[in-house]
């Protein structure tokens, strides 16, 4: 009867690790997205920067400003035609984003950006077409500029951010050394329960949350906690799944497995980071 519970504890954590690794293994369809978004801003960027140069040199505003005077046949018609690519193909990011806000009914910052360069465009537009007032070309094509290669940046961090997570990931080992009475057997971290008592070896990494019955030894933290120097435990002190155990063996019972571990923990937050980053920027097609 007992051995039967154990058995069903074990398909139940068995099944809550294959969900957390169902999430984990979107991470690198994850990547890709990220970096497709990052080669679209780039892009984007670059092409609204080339374009920008001649519509700074050839704007009227821009040539009082720095007392110069240089006038093409149709300036403003160039102005216009310039400006009008940058609008539609460097802001487009923002004015999908800008949809996407108003069909979910959370306005946010893509509102913000697609109503100030709309503005611009076309109120600029309809000076070229007999509207009285001064054009703000210059300032429609910058404010582009400014706006895709600060997203650009963003989704370099967000990036950084998923590579993060998988090094999080990794840092869970594949099985555990669990006693039972007098001997030790190697089973895969899934099957790992609570309350279970584990051996965790010199140079190992600690499989799961729990309190330390047996030795003392110094544990590396640093990628969970940010703690730059190898902290001393003993009997009765917590220790973290992932971290890395020092020259000293450990009992440790198990309290943590699974998504309530403070690692699953750390890595939810980082998806939860990643998604509110992305929420509104995606790469056009």
């Amino acid at each position: 009867m007992k051995n039967q519970k154990h058995h069903q504890h074990s398909k139940e954590d068995h099944s809550k690790m294959d969900h957390e690794h169902g999430e984990i293994s979107s991470g690198s369809s994850g990547q890709d997205h990220h970096k497709m978004m990052i080669a679209d801003f780039r892009k984007r960027f670059w092409v609204t920067l080339v374009l920008t140069v001649p519509i700074l040199i050839f704007s009227p505003m821009i040539q009082t400003l720095f007392n110069y005077h240089i006038r093409l046949p149709g300036n403003e018609y160039i102005l216009f035609i310039l400006s009008s690519i940058v609008y539609f193909y460097g802001g487009l990011p923002f004015l999908k984003g800008f949809w996407s806000e108003v069909k979910s009914k959370s306005l946010g910052m893509m509102t913000l950006i697609a109503m100030a360069i709309s503005v611009a465009y076309f109120y600029s537009s309809a000076t070229v077409f007999g509207l009285k007032g001064a054009d703000f070309f210059w300032e429609l094509a910058t404010l582009i500029a400014i706006m895709l290669i600060g997203h650009w940046i963003e989704m370099k961090s967000v990036l950084g951010a998923s590579k993060a997570l998988q090094l999080l990931v990794s840092m869970k080992p594949a099985e555990a050394h669990r006693k039972n009475n007098n001997s030790i057997e190697d089973i895969p971290l899934e099957n790992l329960l609570k309350n279970d008592i584990i051996l965790i070896k010199p140079g190992e990494k600690v499989p799961a949350d729990g309190t330390i019955q047996e030795g003392s030894s110094y544990l590396n933290e640093s990628m969970l906690t940010g703690e730059s120097k190898p902290i001393k435990k003993g009997v009765n002190d917590k220790v973290i799944g992932g971290s890395v155990n020092g020259n000293s063996s450990l009992t440790v019972k198990v309290e943590h497995t699974g998504k309530d571990s403070y690692l699953s923990k750390v890595i939810k937050m980082v998806e939860e980071a990643q998604k509110n980053q992305v929420k509104n920027a995606k790469p056009i097609r």
